[in-house]
């Protein structure tokens, strides 16, 4: 059995850590990042029930005492950044997979560097000490039980799961931590009586297979045995580009949907295009006030980076889905971009000028990029709110 050497390091409650770093009157004390809606929350916050998402006036209700601060995203940004610094200074295969956290492997690393166990303690004193803030370290043979163990060590713990003991380890936790496994296919699994990882793993796989459906039947029957032969890979690209906005429980207008899916649109394709690459897919993701969710997608014939052709989909899509909206009322619009193609793959297929930026594409950028996203806006979102613009890791 191979030796436990995957790393995943999770800074703690990261926006709000950075914002008690840097303001030494909010450490130890229940700290919302955000306005409207909380975009993160202290520990001291999340003891009394606060939680990322949730609306500013019942996080408030929650915790009376609530210190509520403006989102610095520069800040964050930067400290992401310094962070990132001490992770490829402990190794050279790092796999990013937000501004927060990481996956780390250091095989091969005990004669130069220690055992995985030391070197994932340095790394948390390093983190520290030379960016200022808690990070939460999980180490084992793979990643998916290197990430549960981050998550069970949280607040700024460590904690490392020999071979020996993996299924041990997985057995006792609750379905929730396999996953995959959100509210509805907890639900599911509960509904059955099964409550426990040990309980999902002692299940034949058809059984699962029949009561999820079959890669969701599959992935979870490997997980619970913690089968997971994926390695840390380096240079990764992001399988697709997105952003939502949380809309509230008032009811919105067809044109405040519009200029909102607008503001979206219009955020994901300058990022994709600063990435050199171009979609297929456009994929339109809602919430409801009862708190049920739907996807809808369209798939075009030919990749394109314009920003008026992708519009053009993410509204015919968000037309259709009005009979829904008017029925439940929407509380969350996001978009995503998938079926990415690199540029080299783009201008091989796709030689046509108008699957290109168009000319007001490329100016907009120019303008954004040496004046900031805010220096210049289309007329739709003038003097509107165009929503937070969270930070994200370079593709």
């Amino acid at each position: 059995m191979s030796e436990a050497t995957i790393l995943h390091a999770d800074a703690d409650s990261f926006f709000a850590s950075v914002e008690q770093r840097d303001d030494p009157s909010l450490r130890g004390r229940p700290v919302a990042v955000g306005g409207g809606v909380v975009l993160a929350a202290s520990y001291e916050a999340k003891a009394f029930g606060v939680r990322t998402a949730m609306g500013g006036a019942t996080a408030r209700r929650l915790c009376p005492g609530l210190i509520e601060v403006p989102p610095r995203f520069k800040a964050y940004t930067e400290a992401s950044r310094a962070m990132f610094d001490v992770f490829e200074d402990t190794s050279p295969v790092v796999e990013g997979l937000s501004i927060d956290e990481a996956f780390i492997d250091v095989r091969g690393m005990r004669r130069i560097a220690g055992s995985p166990e030391e070197i994932a303690a340095r790394l948390r004193t390093r983190v520290r000490e030379e960016v200022g803030l808690p990070v939460t370290v999980g180490v084992a043979r793979t990643k998916f039980l290197a990430k549960v163990a981050s998550g069970v060590a949280k607040p700024d713990g460590l904690l490392m799961v020999a071979p020996s003991e993996e299924l041990a380890f997985l057995r006792p936790l609750p379905v929730e931590r396999l996953w995959g496994v959100g509210v509805k296919t907890a639900d599911r699994l509960h509904a059955r009586g099964l409550l426990t990882v040990g309980q999902v793993a002692a299940l034949d796989e058809g059984v699962l297979v029949r009561l999820l459906g079959r890669a969701a039947g599959k992935q979870l029957h490997a997980l619970a045995h913690n089968r997971d032969p994926r390695r840390v890979r380096t240079g990764v690209r992001r399988g697709s580009i997105g952003a939502q906005r949380a809309l509230g429980r008032r009811p919105r207008t067809a044109q405040e949907l519009d200029a909102t899916l607008v503001a979206l649109i219009d955020r994901v394709a300058r990022r994709m295009r600063a990435a050199s690459r171009a979609c297929r897919t456009v994929v339109l993701r809602l919430r409801f006030s009862d708190y049920t969710r739907a996807t809808r997608s369209h798939t075009i014939t030919e990749a394109t980076a314009q920003t008026r052709t992708l519009l053009g989909v993410a509204r015919e899509l968000l037309a259709a889905a009005r009979p829904l909206i008017a029925e439940r009322g929407l509380t969350l619009l996001g978009v995503a971009l998938t079926n990415l193609l690199n540029a080299d793959e783009v201008q091989l297929a796709l030689p046509l000028e108008r699957h290109r930026p168009t000319a007001l594409d490329a100016a907009l950028d120019s303008v954004r990029d040496r004046y900031g996203s805010d220096a210049i806006v289309r007329a739709v979102l003038l003097h509107r709110d165009p929503g937070i613009a969270m930070p994200h890791l370079p593709d």
